[in-house]
């Protein structure tokens, strides 16, 4: 787990206290607030109020009228209608909550999903020319469209009449449609630009049936139209936090028969749900149809009239899902082996991989997990012949699409944003894309190393942390982009317990501060990726979440990053100068020739441990945690100068061999040779003659 920069926000206490006798809100919640600004009862009710009253008039977005005006003449004369949709979670249900409307109204509407793996994204003029072949009269697009200029002429010349509907960036010169809605256009006065596609596709329906009627379009919609918006990771304030926190609430009680399925199959029937389980539960089943090129099943889930039929469609997500989790993690698996490799920290600013044939609809969501663990921006690219096609994640504060700008004399195409792309390239242009791409990153952080960023609110008191507390904490839900689950942080806590859990892929711990003691998991990281040890002394930054187990419920934290105390690394840091004081032949003082001493039960518990956890004859770890085990384990007073010396005269009498790379040591066992007198080691006797002088 790569240690993150802390950015501690805080907050004045008296406002804390003023705000808490004036809202009745729960210590915790008050305390985020304050940190986040809203630090007086009017700031809060204004970011807490979540009704249909905040959600805007859809007339304000432009061409709104022109679209009704075409949509209901299309359905009065009977012509066929075509949602042309995406694959990904918004816009599968962007589709479904148009088509959904415009069915319900006797509409003849039928809906087209692109094939990802083979038509790739947006309006294409193939599938414009099947859908007017089959009679399509009027064509929507929904969550696309918004880039699609030639595409649009394509449709106007066929005959064949197109509304865009999205919410993507547009291109300075916009699509030639009867109408286009985006509350991204540069000409739009609409007061909220951040919907998602699902969003624009609601306020479409909210303009077809009457402004009247959106808090009763919001009942029966909000559901599909908050997934798809928290899918998309969409910023959850004003318009969408209103969206979002009503459909969540009408989820747990939801009558749509395939979203009830896939809540059963996924294990969520009769919790509560909140954006945390449509992201990380239900979000990625939904996804997966569409990453492996069956998008459409997705679509007919939320369509599914009974129960039956959505408990069929609900399977086949599921197993979608499993399947693009095994491609996930066979690429995943195959990176982290090369880049102990082919990744030189110090070197390189950036991840850049490429590999044969990897499954296109996955390797972003691998780029992802690698941005989270080594806390760079990460660009993968999967090749097919001499083409390759790429996906890159990067990390607060490093703008990805720059980058590949910079670097656009070597790609075929590309787009996205800050902090997600996609790119085509040429096989012979892999090493310059990957060379001017490090030297890009370089530049950026002026030389040094980027290095990801932990906000949080603030630090906790921990008599605070318990049930009704954190409950008081819903008050700030739905979290999200925009509004993150609150971050808390503890500071020299005591590890009192690790445990792996899940075949060693995740960490259960307990922890120890002030007399209180405190469960939590720290994902992503097994046993031997874990820097720390029981009794280290530490500092945490984590959640908070009610675990209910068997009806007992308790509070868990959920950690976000763990770092050793300042106190700790400053020891090591001193112990680290005096051993290397020490081998360059400068004189030190007795003391510190007494403390460095190794006796024989040291050099004992040092080369068990290293015989019992190598691997092969060889032991890799860092060497700051070494020492920390070998004194768990063995009950000594083990220092990380003392470990230093133990390794150099095991290695003074080839005992051992080691090699460190900057923090990490590999020791190899030698095969076993004549018994030495380890006693009459010549280091020894150099720290024997310092101790005595």
């Amino acid at each position: 787990m790569r240690e993150k920069k802390w950015i501690i926000s805080g907050f004045d206490p008296n406002a804390a206290e003023a705000l808490l006798r004036e809202t009745g809100l729960s210590k915790l919640a008050v305390s985020v607030l304050c940190a986040r600004g809203f630090d007086s009862a009017e700031k809060t009710r204004g970011f807490l109020e979540a009704g249909p009253s905040v959600l805007h008039d859809p007339f304000l977005l432009e061409d709104m009228l022109q679209a009704t005006e075409e949509i209901k003449r299309a359905v009065c004369a009977g012509e066929k209608i075509a949602v042309f949709g995406d694959y990904d979670v918004d816009g599968v249900t962007a589709t479904c909550v148009l088509v959904k409307y415009l069915r319900s109204k006797g509409a003849r509407c039928e809906f087209y999903i692109p094939d990802r793996l083979s038509e790739g994204y947006g309006l294409n003029a193939d599938a414009v020319s099947k859908l007017y072949e089959d009679g399509v009269k009027l064509l929507i697009t929904v969550d696309s469209g918004i880039t699609a200029v030639g595409e649009a002429d394509y449709a106007s010349g066929i005959g064949l009449k197109l509304i865009i509907t999205d919410h993507h960036e547009c291109l300075k010169v916009l699509p030639k449609a009867l109408a286009v809605i985006n509350p991204r256009r540069q000409d739009s006065a609409y007061p909220f630009r951040e919907l998602a596609g699902v969003g624009v596709a609601f306020k479409l329906v909210c303009a077809l049936e009457g402004a009247d009627k959106t808090e009763e379009l919001l009942k029966e919609y909000g559901e599909l139209v908050a997934v798809g918006t928290i899918a998309d990771v969409m910023p959850l304030r004003g318009e969408n936090r209103a969206i979002v926190k009503t459909g969540l609430l009408s989820i747990e009680n939801t009558k749509n028969p395939g979203l009830k399925m896939l809540m059963r199959m996924a294990g969520m029937e009769g919790k509560r749900i909140t954006s945390n389980a449509v992201s990380f539960i239900l979000a990625p089943r939904i996804n997966a149809a569409g990453r492996l090129g069956r998008a459409d099943r997705a679509a007919k889930l939320f369509f599914s009239q009974d129960l039956s039929d959505a408990e069929r469609y609900a399977g086949e997500l599921c197993e979608l899902n499993r399947s693009r989790q095994t491609a996930e993690n066979e690429i995943l698996e195959e990176i982290l082996d090369r880049l102990r490799t082919e990744f030189d920290p110090e070197r390189d600013h950036i991840i850049v991989l490429w590999g044969e044939n990897w499954h296109n609809g996955v390797i972003g969501i691998v780029s992802s997990r690698i941005s989270d663990r080594f806390g760079l921006p990460t660009v993968l690219i999967s090749l097919e012949g001499d083409k390759g096609k790429g996906s890159g994640r990067s990390v607060p504060g490093f703008n990805l699409f720059e980058g590949l700008e910079k670097c656009s004399s070597c790609l075929e195409k590309y787009g996205g944003h800050e902090l997600a792309v996609g790119l085509s390239i040429d096989r012979k242009n892999l090493d310059g894309f990957k060379a001017m791409l490090n030297e890009y990153a370089s530049e950026a952080g002026k030389g040094k190393k980027i290095v990801s960023t932990l906000v949080i609110d603030c630090e906790a008191d921990p008599k605070d942390i318990n049930i009704p507390n954190v409950k008081g904490l819903y008050a700030l839900e739905p979290y999200g982009m925009g509004n993150q689950q609150p971050t808390f942080y503890l500071g020299n806590v005591l590890i009192e317990d690790i445990t792996p859990i899940s075949f060693e892929r995740h960490l259960k711990m307990s922890f120890l501060k002030e007399g209180h003691q405190f469960f939590a998991f720290l994902f992503g990281t097994g046993s031997t990726n874990c820097r720390f040890v029981e009794g280290d002394r530490v500092d945490i930054a984590f959640s908070l979440e009610i675990n209910n187990y068997r009806n007992q419920e308790r509070v868990q934290l959920i950690l976000k990053d763990i770092r050793r105390t300042v106190t700790e690394e400053e020891r090591d840091i001193e112990q680290l100068a005096l051993y290397r004081t020490f081998m360059t032949g400068a004189p030190i003082d007795a003391a510190a020739a007494d403390r460095m001493m190794p006796s024989r039960e040291d050099l004992v518990a040092v080369f068990r441990h290293v015989k019992t956890n190598a691997r092969n004859g060889v032991l890799a770890v860092n060497a700051e945690t070494l020492y920390r085990r070998i004194r768990r384990e063995s009950k000594i007073l083990m220092e990380l100068s003392r470990l230093m010396l133990c390794l150099e005269v095991f290695k003074e009498f080839h005992i051992l061999d080691y090699d460190c790379d900057k923090e990490m040591l590999r020791i190899v066992i030698n095969p076993v040779g004549e018994k030495v007198d380890i006693f009459g080691s010549k280091i020894l006797l150099r720290l024997k003659q310092a101790k005595e002088a």
